[in-house]
Formats: C-alpha cells, structure tokens, sequence
C-alpha cells in the first residue's frame, strides 16, 4: 500500500508541475512584442476619393489599388491613381 500510496503521490506532483511548466510557457508566450512591421505603403498623392467619401479599408494589388468605402469599393490604378471601376455592395 505504501507504494502505491507513492506512485499516485508522485503522479500527482508530476500533473502539477507539469501544469505549472505549460501555464508559465503560454504567459511567456503570449507576453512576448511581436516583431517590427514594415511600414505599409503611403497612398499615391493622385488618388482623390469622391466627395463625401470616408475610406475605411485599403488593399494594394500588385498594379491596382482598392479603397472601401461607405457601400463601394472602389479599384484605382496604382500607376496614375485614376478610378478603373466602382463595386456597389449590398
């Protein structure tokens, strides 16, 4: 009985170091500054938004860029900046 007593001692020292190693990692883990991010790239001066126009996202593609704004999306060329298309969304 006394080893067995020992066995489930140990065993459950072991499940609570154990447990303390994992919580210690994840707190580490989720504690650490996430590395540098380059610095997006500026909006090309030519590129006037409509009147009244707020833009509340933007993505560049490799020879256009998209703004969202209000119910549209609008695709301007990233070259001159001119308006290729205008997207309503529902």
């Amino acid at each position: 009985m006394r080893y067995l007593k020992r066995l489930v001692t140990a065993m459950t020292l072991t499940t609570i170091v154990g447990l303390v190693v994992l919580v210690g990692v994840v707190v580490m883990r989720f504690s650490q500054t996430t590395p540098d991010q380059p610095a997006l790239p500026a909006l090309p001066d030519q590129i006037a938004l409509p009147d009244g126009v707020t833009a509340d996202a933007v993505t560049f593609g490799p020879d256009w860029i998209a703004v969202v704004a209000d119910n549209d999306i609008l695709i301007f060329d990233r070259a001159n900046g001119n308006l290729i298309k205008r997207i309503p969304v529902r």
